[in-house]
């Protein structure tokens, strides 16, 4: 037996246990009904209830909801869609939500797949900041899709793996530059001249 305050009051028959709760206008709650002997306590019961509940309703407000928001693409959008569109992929991303991007194919469109990746890199580069890709491009039917992660606060984004430098820069119109020597090689001082003869008179 348990008191309201905590207190242990030993082993005791029902019949005291429901005497005391009575005296102290309060219930006996039966707790541990496995226990050996049963394990019961003093209490008010519908506080108990009602703070339990409260409980429950507090950590629902802090339990954050991961919705996922999708936004459609074409493969030849235009400038200002674009635009439109990837605002409202940031809000989400912003709002700690997940974005599924679906960019859809029309006629002749299924044919050329590497519009929808070039997009979907452009979308990429576009959120960085706030967001990531959390799977790779693929096709479902006519429609190329992939999901949008937003970063946790404080993490930065990754950043890319570089090209090869020589690949870079001739693209760019710069001569690469020559690669160091893994290895410094001393030069060799040219061998001592030999002495000159003198002939004897």
């Amino acid at each position: 037996m348990i008191a309201d305050s905590g207190e242990q009051l030993g082993v005791m028959s029902p019949a005291q246990a429901l005497a005391l709760a009575r005296e102290r206008k309060l219930d006996l709650v039966e707790i541990s009904p496995g226990a050996e002997p049963p394990v019961c306590k003093i209490m008010d019961f519908g506080k108990y209830k009602y703070l339990l509940k409260k409980k429950q309703q507090d950590a629902k407000k802090h339990q954050h909801v991961v919705v996922v928001k999708e936004v459609k693409f074409r493969p030849k959008i235009e400038k200002h869609d674009y635009e439109f569109k990837l605002r409202h992929a940031r809000e989400f991303l912003e709002e700690g939500h997940k974005v599924k991007i679906t960019i859809q194919f029309r006629g002749r469109e299924i044919t050329r797949p590497e519009l929808a990746h070039n997009l979907i890199r452009r979308i990429e580069g576009d959120t960085k900041d706030i967001g990531e890709l959390e799977q790779r491009p693929m096709f479902e039917g006519r429609t190329m899709i992939t999901i949008m992660t937003p970063l946790a606060k404080g993490t930065k984004p990754k950043p890319k793996a570089p090209a090869k430098a020589a690949a870079e820069k001739k693209a760019d119109g710069v001569p690469a530059q020559a690669a160091a020597p893994s290895a410094a090689t001393p030069k060799e001082k040219p061998a001592p001249a030999a002495p000159a003869e003198t002939k004897a008179n």
